[in-house]
This record gives C-alpha cells, structure tokens and sequence, in this order.
C-alpha cells in the first residue's frame, strides 16, 4: 500500500460515518411539521435523534478501536434490518443498512491494516 492509499483508507470510514450521522439526522426534522407545542416537538425531535447519537457513538470509538466499528456497525445493520423487515421497501433497507455495512466492512480493513495506517497517519 503506497502513503495516500493508507491515508484513504484511514480516513474514508471516518468521514463517511459522520456524513452517514448527519445523514440519518435529517429523519428527525420531520417532526417540525406536526403543529404540536414546543414539549412535545421537543421530545419527539430528542427521540428521533437516538440513531444519530447511537452512531456518533460508535464512531467515537471506532476512532481509536476499529474492530469495534467494524463489529458494531456490522451489528447495526443486521438489526436495523431484522427490526423493519417487511415495513419499506427493498430500498430503505439498502439507504440505511448498506452505509452501515460499509462502514464496517472499512473499519475492519483498517483494523487489519493498522500499524501500516498508524505509522502514516
């Protein structure tokens, strides 16, 4: 692996995992256009932003333990499907779960390659 692929494959799984956080936040905007008072837009708008929190927690430690984002994001997507299946479409599963799978797939890419990724990074 040259220097630039490394860098790549170090931080590809960490911007993606934000942008996915950030991704999934916007579902709970929906809950502006309920006409409810503020309490209750406020506590639907904290519910719906568990999955992002749940995310950003993974990554954070993902950050320093890539084995751990690789099961863990591996995890998330198998139980996001196994929770919804049979509610969407085929494409909602692929929207949500698909990223998931990714970032785990390169989290543990980057854990196998680890101490050529440190040394350059």
């Amino acid at each position: 692996m040259n220097p630039l692929s490394q860098r790549v494959l170090y931080w590809t799984p960490r911007i993606l995992g934000l942008v996915f956080a950030g991704f999934i936040s916007l579902f709970a905007l929906d809950v502006f256009d309920e006409n409810q008072g503020l309490g209750p837009t406020l506590v639907a708008f904290l519910m719906h932003m568990i999955p992002t929190a749940i995310v950003l927690m993974v990554l954070g430690l993902a950050w320093r333990w890539e084995w751990v984002g690789g099961v863990v994001f591996t995890v998330l997507g198998c139980l996001y499907i196994a929770t919804a299946w049979g509610r969407f479409h085929w494409s909602a599963y692929a929207v949500i779960s698909g990223p998931l799978f990714l970032l785990g797939g390169l989290f543990l890419a980057n854990w196998i390659q680890r101490a050529k990724l440190r040394a350059t990074v």
